[in-house]
């Protein structure tokens, strides 16, 4: 849990294998994705936030308990490998998030477990990967995540993702993408589980360098500020039974749950 006078604590995932075996996504992001999209947080927000990285292969991925405890919002960057994410580590995250743990879901972190978890569906779209143009179009003005962002902004090279993309309505739509094809995207959306905020955002695949792009990096960092939940504890909701007149003081119930 941060409040608005500590930093926001954040810990950006990545999958970290197409930096390690193709050399194409070596040359774009030297250091690993992770890492470009690390310093594009701390480039805007600076002393508002205290970044941190791990990856799929450090032990238990590196979202041990006492990680995931200490973080407000983590971003999550998969593709190759998500089938090798541990369905007890997902667990895990599932319920930071449910408990107010913010969570950055990027570009095919779509197909991720976490983000099929938390959304209940298939989370399929349809694809083509021949360096299309992007454009992004802000379809909401007024929301915190779209502050400083040009109306639209264009990513020259990307991976097309387009509709129909089988996720749940988003309690807000932020940002739409269109590209040279004719095809359309909901490319920015946010949704809220439990008391946790869930930010997905669809530019960012491999192949390009986008995330060196400076309105992308901006989006990033307006997310994380945005998922932030400010909190006095980290705690998933729970049924409580209280008594007539008794506001405060709730006992737990398991009723038709208890075993």
């Amino acid at each position: 849990m941060s409040d608005s006078s500590t930093p926001i604590r954040v810990l950006v995932w990545g999958e970290n294998r197409h930096e390690q075996i193709e050399e194409k996504v070596r040359a774009i992001y030297p250091d690993g994705m992770h890492t470009t999209i690390k310093e594009g947080i701390e480039e805007h927000l600076g002393a508002e936030a205290v970044v941190t990285t791990t990856t799929l292969d450090e032990p238990e991925h590196g979202l041990t308990e006492e990680v995931l405890a200490a973080t407000d919002v983590l971003v999550w960057w998969g593709h190759a490998a998500h089938g090798e994410v541990a369905d007890e580590v997902v667990e895990r995250v599932h319920q930071h998030v449910l408990a107010g743990m913010g969570l950055l879901v990027l570009h095919s972190g779509h197909w991720s477990k976490i983000f099929g978890k938390l959304m209940g569906t298939s989370c399929t779209l349809r694809w083509r990967s021949e360096e299309d143009r992007e454009i992004v179009w802000t379809v909401d003005p007024t929301h915190p995540i779209a502050q400083g962002i040009p109306h639209p902004f264009i990513i020259p090279a990307q991976e097309m993702y387009g509709e129909f993309f089988d996720v749940p309505a988003p309690d807000e739509l932020v940002f739409l993408s269109t590209f040279t094809g004719g095809e359309v995207f909901r490319s920015g959306m946010t949704y809220k589980r439990g008391f946790g905020k869930i930010f997905f955002f669809s530019p960012g695949d491999q192949d390009y360098p986008v995330y060196h792009h400076e309105h992308v990096r901006r989006v990033l960092a307006n997310g994380v500020r945005w998922a932030q939940t400010l909190r006095p504890a980290r705690a998933v909701p729970v049924l409580l039974r209280y008594e007539t007149e008794d506001f405060y003081n709730g006992r737990g119930y398991e009723g038709a749950l208890a075993r």
